[in-house]
């Protein structure tokens, strides 16, 4: 299946916002999180370095997120994008538009 030209700009642009977006959730994660510099009772260290986990496995699946996206459009660039990774079909326009960074067809996902 050939995606569209006009429907691969569309979904490449989307690409991009998302990552710009991603990017600056990460920036503002990064720059919030507060190591405990100052004492605390303990309760608050154990709180505070919870809540710094919880950051760094967001900022984690953030980073996973933007890898997906530049593989994405590698492939765009490479036109084998749609292409699923598993087994070569064709990943549904529909998956693409819901999710334009998938790299497996339906099929696969299950």
């Amino acid at each position: 299946m050939a995606i569209p030209k006009d429907k691969l700009a569309e979904l490449k642009e989307t690409l991009l916002q998302e990552k710009e977006r991603i990017q600056k959730n990460i920036k503002v994660l990064s720059k919030n999180m507060d190591f405990g510099d100052s004492p605390g009772m303990n309760n608050e260290e154990a709180d505070e370095s919870e809540e710094t986990a919880n950051e760094l496995a967001t900022i984690e699946t953030l980073k996973d997120r933007v890898d997906n996206i530049d593989s994405a459009l590698e492939k765009m660039a490479a036109g084998t994008y749609g292409v699923c990774d598993n087994c070569k079909g064709d990943i549904e326009l529909e998956l693409l538009e819901a999710n334009p960074e998938s790299a497996v067809c339906k099929k696969c996902k299950d």
